[in-house]
């Protein structure tokens, strides 16, 4: 085995598509904090590191536990797993965790020396969080409580925490501009579960998806991207931003588009549900974070 082909490897087991989901919460941080005219890129390019590094632990921490749980098998419908595929062994996995989450509080230690102590323990409960989203006796995806771990730490937690690294304050703005970013986010995660309905019952793990069923599932999704366009409305209202926060509108076509899918798809033709989410958050994110500005 050459070493290209072992760092493509790597590579698969990171989930490059779904890296998305720890760019968007620090882009729209920044673009708060820049439309307050308090930035200093050095945090935002430290946090971004960060907020990567934490996505792609989490992604080799699930693909270590599902794996050890019997959750991937042939019968699975997204993308390959890597130690399931056996292109990886456990032992490197487990080293490759502790590395990369390593690396990330390293990295964050100057976001602590700078800015404060609350940063430390953002980091601390991220990782923390990163882990027990597939690991220890109380798994938060295999109880129903992923959707949830989504939305506080890669929309609420990665947004607010961005803002507050740039102007040190916590405030009601930066809760209700992070609302969209974690709806979108965790939507991304609701058509995966959807997706692996079948799969995860059969393999006890029982995600939000598996306790309320596809049609609800459906529902959850479609509220969600509501709820996003319907804090756009309340920036502009209730926090006098200008028509420019109305960009992300721009996207509404691609939400029907998704919503449609939902409904049409099925099995392996949802990965391309998928990978149109994780699309969708970003371009959203980034329409979001040039209104802000403006």
């Amino acid at each position: 085995m050459t070493t290209d082909t072992k760092l493509s490897y790597w590579l698969i087991a990171s989930r490059p598509k779904t890296l998305l989901a720890a760019v968007v919460p620090v882009m729209v941080g920044s673009a708060l904090a820049i439309s307050m005219k308090k930035f200093f890129l050095p945090y935002s390019l430290i946090a971004l590191l960060c907020s990567i590094l934490i996505q792609i632990g989490t992604n080799f921490t699930n693909d270590l536990y599902d794996f050890l749980k019997g959750a991937d098998t042939q019968k699975r419908k997204g993308p390959r797993r890597v130690l399931a595929a056996g292109l990886i062994s456990v032992k490197e996995m487990k080293v490759a965790i502790i590395l990369v989450f390593g690396l990330t509080f390293l990295l964050g230690l100057y976001l602590v020396f700078s800015v404060g102590l609350l940063i430390l323990w953002v980091g601390i409960f991220s990782i923390i969080a990163g882990i027990i989203y597939t690991a220890g006796p109380f798994p938060l995806a295999y109880n129903g409580l992923g959707d949830v771990f989504v939305f506080i730490f890669f929309g609420i937690i990665g947004t607010m925490g961005t803002f507050y690294l740039h102007t040190q304050k916590i405030s009601l703005l930066a809760l209700v501009v992070s609302i969209p970013v974690g709806a979108l986010i965790t939507n991304i995660l609701v058509v995966n579960n959807f997706r692996d309905i079948e799969e995860d019952r059969e393999a006890s793990k029982i995600t939000l998806a598996v306790l309320i069923g596809r049609n609800y599932t459906r529902w959850q999704f479609i509220l969600l991207m509501t709820l996003s366009y319907l804090t756009i409305i309340m920036l502009h209202f209730h926090f006098n931003y200008s028509l420019w926060i109305f960009l992300p509108v721009i996207t509404l076509p691609i939400a029907m588009i998704l919503m449609k899918m939902l409904y049409t798809l099925k099995g392996e033709e949802l990965n391309k549900t998928l990978e149109l989410s994780a699309k969708f958050a970003g371009l959203f994110g980034l329409l979001l974070s040039i209104g802000l500005i403006l």
